[in-house]
């Protein structure tokens, strides 16, 4: 949520642009580079109370942010938050699989999966709207109201669910070294998400500078690049069971037309607002393309090549706005719509080169994960 807030929030707080991209940058380090010990060490916890806590960090988080009077506290509040975050991530998607009968584990899945995806690309429009109607402060205690209310469902609706099949922290590591495929998707997510970020996350600047954009037309621009996400998610959803790999190379391709369209004609309204049309559209796919390819790639290993896949996905958000502001506050908000062009084109071209097998599941493997998850005990 803060790509959106970025401007109001550095002016607020007396701090530049580039430095308050720090905020996504400590959040994706600790979302990143926690997760596969965190995930291991609380593989004995039950993940219901796991899950519970982790919404309760959530929403103290925001309402600290919320109320934070200087940058260093908001920064060691991401920081916090960041891991919070990237654990539930990581076991999000295997709990969902045990919550349902054996037959409707996969569409359980899909389910979170799609949850976690178009949260992903309307989250920043909408907190970007609710700023412009209220201030940033607000927003956080919007965030904080809703994120207790999703703890108290979770505690309310689900049942107490004790860890299943959790790898040791010194195993989890391994996993890329004995798996060909887990590894190839690891770096082709790297990738990517490197590029995507560096470039979302000063897309509000760009436009400001080159288009002259308004708050408000910058909040409707991003709204409709979260409803694009929204349906490229959806469309992503059918066409990953027809071809999960080629889904992914029309999703990437799409990227990288988006942000060459971006550089090429965004200096005005109608050609931003393709742009990001585009965009949304191809990462709403992409986004779920990965989580997929990396369920593919180890089904019977799921939540730690999840963590793994969190981890590589977060530090990845973060190195990307890193490099993102230095571009910025050093270079241009232009220089960084091309490095964007560049890791997105690097993702795309590493998929085209893996061949077709690199995103598909194992014989035998999936369905085997699938029968592996069991609905608990009420």
């Amino acid at each position: 949520m803060p790509v959106g807030l970025l401007t109001p929030l550095s002016a607020s707080l007396h701090v530049s642009v580039g430095l308050a991209g720090l905020m996504v940058t400590l959040y994706g380090i600790s979302a990143g580079l926690g997760v596969p010990f965190i995930a291991a060490w609380t593989r004995r916890v039950d993940r219901r109370l796991l899950l519970s806590v982790l919404l309760v960090i959530l929403t103290l988080g925001n309402l600290i942010t919320a109320l934070s009077p200087n940058y260093p506290l908001v920064l060691a509040t991401r920081l916090a938050m960041g891991f919070a975050n990237g654990v539930f991530w990581a076991i999000g998607v295997s709990m969902a699989m045990r919550l349902v009968p054996q037959r409707h584990a996969a569409r359980a899945a899909a389910v979170v999966m799609s949850g976690i995806s178009i949260a992903a690309v309307a989250g920043i429009p909408l907190g970007t709207y609710l700023e412009s109607s209220t201030d940033w402060r607000t927003t956080f205690l919007i965030w904080s109201g809703l994120s207790a209310l999703v703890c108290c469902a979770v505690a309310v609706t689900i049942p107490s669910l004790p860890s299943d099949n959790a790898v040791p922290v010194r195993e989890v590591f391994g996993l890329p070294l004995k798996n060909v495929r887990l590894r190839m998707v690891l770096i082709t997510v790297i990738l990517f998400v490197l590029g995507h970020f560096g470039a979302y996350t000063f897309v509000r600047p760009f436009l400001e500078h080159h288009a002259s954009a308004t708050s408000g037309f910058v909040t409707v621009v991003l709204m409709i690049y979260g409803l694009g996400g929204a349906i490229g998610n959806f469309i992503a959803g059918y066409t990953v069971n027809k071809s999960l790999r080629g889904s992914f190379i029309v999703g990437c391709a799409g990227l990288v037309t988006s942000l060459l369209w971006l550089l090429a004609v965004g200096d005005g309204p109608t050609g931003a607002i393709i742009a990001l049309v585009l965009w949304g559209l191809s990462f709403g796919a992409v986004q779920l393309c990965q989580v997929n390819m990396t369920q593919a790639a180890a089904p019977e290993t799921f939540e730690a090549a999840m963590s793994l896949n969190t981890m590589a996905y977060n530090t990845s958000i973060a190195i990307g706005a890193l490099v993102g502001g230095l571009f910025a506050d050093h270079l241009s908000v232009t220089s960084v719509v091309w490095f964007a062009v560049a890791l997105t084109a690097a993702s795309l071209l590493l998929t085209l080169g893996t061949g077709r097998n690199a995103a598909a599941p194992v014989p035998g493997e999936a369905s085997a994960a699938v029968e592996q998850a069991t609905p608990p005990s009420r």
